[in-house]
C-alpha cells in the first residue's frame, strides 16, 4: 500500500519590476522562503531574475511588462487571467537625472516622466490587477521615506520625493474607496539602498536590507486597510 502525502500549494506574489536591483533580491528572498515567483521585466534582454528561474526550474515566471504603457498592463491582465496571487507587489520605479535640481529647474519632459513611472503607473498597474489577488490577500507598492511630508525638513531630491508623496495619496484615495474590503494595503518605505537607482552612497546593502524588507510584507498579510511602513514594519509619518 502505497502512502500518498498532501501538500499545501506554494503561496504566490506578482512581483512588478523583477528584473534587477532590489525586485531581484526579492524574488530571490521569497523563493528562499518557499514561495512562487512572477516577475516582470522591461525588454528582451536576459536579467538576473532569468538566472533565478534557471537556478528554481519551474517555480519562477517571467512576464513582460513595461508599466508606463497601459495596453501592456491590460495584455498582463489578459495573459493571467484566471490566477490567483497572495501578494501582488509594484516595485517598479525611477528618478530623475540630475536628483539635484529643484522643482524650479527640472524639463517638463523629465518631470512627466517621473510622476508618470513613479505615481500614475504603479495605481493603474494595481487597478488593472487587482482582481488577481483573493480577499485575504495583499496589494503592496514600493514607496518611499522621501514621500513623507512631515520628514521632509531638509529638501533635496525634490522631484522624486514628489513622485513618491503623489504616489502616496493616490494610495490613500485608493484604499478610500475600497474600505470595508478585507486586502491588506501597504506602503513600503525600504530606506536608502545601493541600487542602480540608489546609487553607491547609499548606506546599506540589499542583503542587509532585503530580509527585512520581505518580512515586513509578510507581517502585513491578514492585516485590512492601509499602512506607510518601513522595512522594520514601523508607522512612517504621512
Amino acid at each position: 500500500m502505497t502512502n500518498s502525502i498532501s501538500r499545501e500549494p506554494r503561496p504566490s506574489i506578482l512581483l512588478i519590476g523583477a528584473s534587477r536591483g532590489l525586485g531581484a533580491a526579492m524574488s530571490a528572498e521569497f523563493l528562499k522562503r518557499g514561495w512562487n515567483v512572477t516577475g516582470t521585466v522591461r525588454g528582451d534582454v536576459r536579467t538576473e531574475l532569468h538566472d533565478l528561474a534557471d537556478a528554481h526550474a519551474g517555480r519562477v515566471e517571467i512576464e513582460r511588462l513595461d508599466v508606463t504603457e497601459q495596453a501592456q498592463i491590460a495584455a498582463l491582465r489578459d495573459r493571467l487571467s484566471g490566477r490567483s496571487f497572495d501578494i501582488l507587489f509594484v516595485n517598479a520605479g525611477t528618478a530623475n537625472a540630475n536628483q539635484h535640481e529643484t522643482i524650479a529647474d527640472v524639463s517638463t519632459q523629465e518631470f512627466v516622466r517621473v510622476m508618470l513611472t513613479n505615481a500614475l503607473a504603479p495605481m493603474r498597474v494595481i487597478e488593472v490587477l487587482q482582481g488577481l489577488v483573493p480577499a485575504n490577500g495583499l496589494i503592496g507598492v514600493m514607496s518611499s521615506g522621501q514621500g513623507s511630508i512631515a520628514s521632509n525638513e531638509k529638501g533635496k531630491h525634490e522631484v522624486y520625493r514628489g513622485s513618491k508623496s503623489a504616489l502616496n495619496q493616490y494610495m490613500r484615495s485608493y484604499a478610500a474607496r475600497h474600505a470595508g474590503e478585507s486586502r491588506a494595503l501597504m506602503l513600503l518605505a525600504p530606506g536608502w539602498i545601493r541600487t542602480a537607482l540608489g546609487g553607491p552612497e547609499a548606506p546599506f546593502s540589499l542583503d542587509e536590507t532585503v530580509p527585512d524588507i520581505v518580512k515586513a510584507l509578510l507581517s502585513k498579510r491578514g492585516k485590512p486597510g492601509l499602512e506607510y511602513l518601513d522595512r522594520m514594519g514601523r508607522t512612517v509619518p504621512w
